[in-house]
């Protein structure tokens, strides 16, 4: 079986181009905080970032969005002449130094698309933890499609227990040449990358990757699974990224003769691979925050729904969940439940809630704080649904015995310790 993680020919600026600005952000965070991307933008001025070869999810749908999709293919093959003056024949590993002061270990390559699918009931090799909502994909395959470089946010995660992928790189780090180090852009944190290109290095995450993808030692560990194909990679975050990519490679190869099929640079994507085991991988929920509606509001809406589908309000239960808004806060919980978990109830609601809400307008919010900083805005009514804790234990197996988790179930870390644009590939 071949392995779905792969070297690859990854592109760097010159060392003389600092990381704050050039490696910016996921275009997927701050989307109801625009004076984040202001300051982004004020930073990146006039100086190379990977800021001016994405499109802010803030600015879909504004008078922005068609003047930056212009200038992103035109600053594309301007980097390709002039800034992306390094390459690594291999990996980079990387190290993020987090909030919390943990270092978040990763290994930067690229997966095999033809190992990785989103259709419902697929079991491929790759996998999204989460359901993909097919409606976000266009936007991105705007910037996709005919593009002449990629680069990722795309976080993937290996069930690694005993560390053999990637800890072994970060062991012999002092003897790898260093790419870069250095702060991140508002408060992102310390980030550091060396190259991985030596040959016995490469020849140990093969081997390593090819024993996470053994039938056996799969279904030893899951036997409930029944002989389903192994599981090796499950996309942590950025999966409507991965699923564009995806949909842009079905796309093309159709027009390409067998030859070009099989290396083609679009069958493939760059993404970082990091273990869930490692402590410093951080699962947090993602919570929702409703627009327009107040909490009275909202919770008279809630138990109408629960009464017509046998779902119960309590003041405790096996799904526990908070409302706040400005000076209000209430927390219940679901008994009864329509879905396994929490965020999965709370997902039914908004779907078979908000079409006849025309006012309500949901978001997604990474941390409760930022949360409950917009439900507490008295110049924008809303009220935060605010979601338990997840386990990230619970995380493969989810995926592998349920399939994919509902949309936007966890995040990895805060909104800040996301994965910073800063790697780039060739399309061409």
């Amino acid at each position: 079986m071949a392995n779905c993680f792969l070297p690859a020919r990854i592109l760097l600026p010159g060392p003389d181009v600092p990381l704050d600005p050039w490696a910016c952000i996921a275009v997927d965070q701050f989307t109801s905080q625009p004076d984040y991307w202001q300051k982004a933008e004020a930073l990146a001025a006039g100086k190379p970032s990977t800021l001016h070869i994405v499109l802010p999810e803030a600015y879909l749908g504004t008078a922005q969005e068609a003047p930056r999709l212009a200038g992103i293919r035109r600053t594309m093959a301007a980097y390709r002449r002039e800034v992306l003056r390094r390459t690594v024949n291999g990996f980079v590993y990387v190290e993020r130094t987090q909030q919390d002061g943990s270092i978040r270990q990763g290994l930067v390559g690229m997966v095999d698309l033809e190992a990785y699918s989103y259709a419902p009931g697929a079991r491929p090799a790759v996998r999204p933890s989460e359901s993909t909502v097919v409606s976000r994909i266009p936007p991105r395959l705007k910037i996709r499609r005919g593009a002449e470089l990629e680069t990722p946010h795309v976080l993937m995660l290996a069930a690694d227990a005993a560390g053999t992928l990637i800890e072994p790189i970060g062991r012999c780090k002092a003897q790898l040449p260093k790419l870069y180090e250095g702060e991140l852009m508002l408060g992102g944190g310390h980030l550091a990358g060396w190259a991985v290109e030596d040959p016995a290095l490469l020849h140990g995450i093969e081997a390593a990757l090819s024993a996470l993808a053994d039938p056996a030692a799969f279904a030893a560990r899951w036997p409930q699974a029944g002989g389903q194909p192994p599981l090796v990679l499950a996309v942590g975050d950025g999966n409507h990224s991965l699923a564009t990519a995806k949909a842009c490679w079905e796309e093309l190869k159709p027009t390409l003769p067998p030859a070009q099929r099989a290396n083609h640079p679009a069958r493939y994507c760059l993404a970082e691979v990091c273990n869930v085991h490692s402590p410093a991988i951080q699962i947090e929920p993602i919570h929702r925050v409703v627009f327009g509606a107040a909490l009275p509001e909202l919770l008279q809406r809630l138990r109408a729904w629960g009464a017509g589908c046998g779902v119960t309000l309590a003041a405790q239960g096996p799904q526990p969940f908070t409302l706040c808004s400005a000076g209000a806060q209430q927390t219940l919980a679901f008994a009864g439940a329509v879905e396994p978990l929490t965020v999965g109830t709370i997902e039914r609601f908004l779907a078979d809630t908000l079409p006849a809400e025309p006012g309500w307008q949901v978001d997604y919010i990474h941390g409760a704080a930022t949360a409950r900083a917009l439900a507490a805005d008295p110049a924008r009514p809303a009220c935060a649904l605010l979601l338990p804790d997840f386990a990230k234990a619970d995380l493969f197996r989810g995926v592998v015995l349920g399939g994919v988790l509902p949309r936007k179930t966890f995040s990895m870390g805060h909104a800040e310790e996301k994965r910073y644009y800063n790697e780039c590939r060739s399309l061409l």
